[in-house]
């Protein structure tokens, strides 16, 4: 499993790479709504979960994949990015799991995921 401790891996920038990459991983009727990555590890929101990217080892051909329901959520917080840092935060507090934090570079639509996730929890 991921460690979502570490904010090296949660440094997202838009990219429809791992989009591709969960596509095997979906539910009939799941759709992917946006994919990020980051340096190597990546996340794709679906209508059902986040789906966690781990690329592990030298050669990166060893992958974990942590799914992430919706329905486990229980709170989240957004950050918007500001005029001199640019980065926004998404932190998600999971019910069996605790807290989940990603950092997001560029321009994130992160109301958007925001919204994506109410839609689930409201």
């Amino acid at each position: 499993m991921i460690d979502f401790n570490n904010k090296g891996f949660f440094k997202l920038k838009q990219n429809d790479e791992y989009a591709e990459r969960v596509r095997s991983l979906l539910l009939d009727g799941e759709q992917v709504v946006d994919a990020y990555k980051s340096m190597r590890d990546g996340v794709v929101f679906t209508t059902q979960r986040i789906i966690a990217v781990n690329v592990q080892g030298i050669t990166g051909s060893k992958k974990d994949f942590t799914s992430l329901p919706y329905k486990n959520i229980v709170a989240y917080s957004v950050e918007t990015s500001g005029t001199f840092d640019l980065d926004s935060e998404l932190e998600i507090y999971f019910s069996s799991l605790g807290q989940v934090k990603f950092e997001f570079t560029g321009k994130t639509s992160i109301v958007e995921i925001s919204k994506h996730i109410s839609r689930h929890l409201l």
